[in-house]
């Protein structure tokens, strides 16, 4: 499931990348956040379906403590972040020793760099903490369903309205 979350915001990275592109057209750039919608819904569920395999691993054990403090955050939600850091990280090394690139954008790139590992690094740290204080029973976290309304036609008035318009003539 992790992998396939990975691939999920690596997808949805690239294109994005997409609609950033110098003269696309309007067509393309449609088309393009089409995709990105469908991409960050996957990844939504995905994140969604571990939290859920983790809930129900820890309360095969009698976890999370219910008088235990709530976290801010799930694992899954943190594991998100975390995936996105590490896209970040590829992808400022690779600028970092790219050949033809304007001057001081290695050094620009490394101390990007430097940053982004120093924030993976802190949370890695923090989900390895609320993993352990989660099995502790001093700490628990629960499933935060993101809700999206965009993709669902009955709750997006774009689509609804748009749809009732054509269907009215």
């Amino acid at each position: 499931m992790l992998a396939l979350h990975h691939r999920a915001n690596f997808d949805l990275w690239h294109i994005e990348d997409e609609a950033r592109a110098p003269g696309a057209t309007d067509a393309e750039l449609a088309a393009v956040k089409r995709r990105i919608d469908t991409a960050n819904q996957l990844r939504n569920d995905l994140t969604e379906q571990l939290d859920r395999a983790l809930i129900t691993w820890l309360e095969e054990r009698g976890l999370p403590n219910p008088a235990a403090p709530l976290n801010s955050e799930s694992p899954g939600l943190i594991i998100d972040r975390l995936s996105i850091l590490s896209l970040k990280i590829y992808h400022t090394e690779e600028e970092a020793v790219r050949n033809g690139a304007p001057p001081d954008h290695a050094s620009r790139n490394r101390e990007r760099l430097a940053i982004l590992q120093e924030q993976r690094a802190d949370l890695a740290g923090c989900l390895d903490a609320l993993w352990r204080e989660t099995l502790g029973g001093t700490r628990r976290f629960k499933l935060y369903r993101q809700l999206k309304m965009y993709n669902d036609p009955s709750l997006n008035p774009a689509i609804y309205r748009k749809k009732g318009a054509v269907e009215g003539h």
